[in-house]
């Protein structure tokens, strides 16, 4: 006979999903009716004086060419982290969950990088890679290899992604590893017993076994490379050299906050909150039919 627990207050239900629904309308939907607001409006930096305008201030965007050459590095930068950070995250993952000595050890020096801030993150691989007095900067001097993020734009981009990866694979990993730990073991032994080598038992078991941790780390990973490496370009490059590392979040942020264009800023944030919702519905309704639960 099964046994099910039932509350008799009709109020409890509500209690329990209070707190989380004030913050998505505070945090969330607040914020998200501001911007649609401000985008139909211009303001001055003080927001004194407002003039609506409608639809002028995505007009005037939609004809500038340094927003889409913002929006094509916004689209190069995300694959980039997204790709590299959950392939390397999951060879990681792989070797921890192998039975090897130290691996409790090896396991907490992975974790620890997701306790650093993305700004301390972005200012530790600045520190490191210093054209002055960077480390690694002076060893790839030293076998003929000039590298200054400061003035080269490509090598700017990608000491934001290796940083952007780095601060984000202890998270990736601590849900592969997570999977990997939760796919029976009897199905791994009987593809060995059958003569499947490593490769054949990883690509036929592990990993479609693994593919819903690997689509719930696609979206995070690709809302992250959109929005949480604000803070690792804002202490490495603050979007530069030459816009090289200015996303479209971190253009908002300059627009808005350093040139005062309140509207403008406004409209970018709508567009980049509607790509991003856009983006999350396609994996959703399509790429999730290959995932395997």
């Amino acid at each position: 006979m099964e046994k099910r627990v039932t509350f008799n207050e009709r109020w409890l239900p509500y209690l329990l999903v209070g707190p989380q629904m004030i913050i998505t309308l505070v945090f969330f939907f607040w914020p998200s009716g501001q911007a649609i607001y401000q985008s139909v409006l211009i303001e001055d930096a003080f927001g004194g004086n407002s003039k609506f305008v409608f639809l002028d201030n995505f007009i005037n965007l939609f004809s500038d060419a340094g927003y889409y050459a913002s929006a094509r590095l916004t689209v190069v930068f995300s694959f980039l982290v997204a790709a590299i950070g959950l392939a390397f995250s999951l060879l990681l993952a792989v070797m921890a969950d192998r039975i090897i000595r130290g691996a409790t050890a090896y396991k907490a020096f992975l974790v620890w990088p997701y306790a650093v801030a993305p700004a301390v993150a972005g200012v530790l691989w600045g520190f490191l890679f210093n054209p002055s007095v960077g480390i690694i900067a002076w060893m790839l001097q030293g076998i003929g290899i000039e590298f200054n993020y400061v003035t080269n734009g490509n090598q700017a981009l990608l000491l934001v992604v290796i940083a952007a990866v780095w601060n984000q694979i202890s998270y990736n990993f601590l849900f592969f590893l997570a999977g990997l730990q939760s796919i029976p073991k009897s199905l791994i032994e009987a593809a060995a017993i059958d003569g499947a080598g490593p490769g054949r038992r990883f690509w036929d078991i592990i990993f479609p076994l693994l593919s819903p941790t690997g689509f719930f780390l696609l979206v995070i990973n690709i809302i992250y490379s959109f929005f949480g490496t604000f803070g690792v370009i804002d202490a490495l490059t603050k979007g530069g050299p030459g816009h090289a590392t200015n996303i479209l979040v971190y253009k908002v942020y300059n627009d808005g906050f350093r040139g005062q264009d309140l509207g403008g800023s406004s409209a970018q944030s709508v567009i980049l909150m509607i790509v991003v919702v856009a983006l999350t519905f396609v994996q959703f309704r399509f790429i999730e039919r290959r995932v395997h639960y």
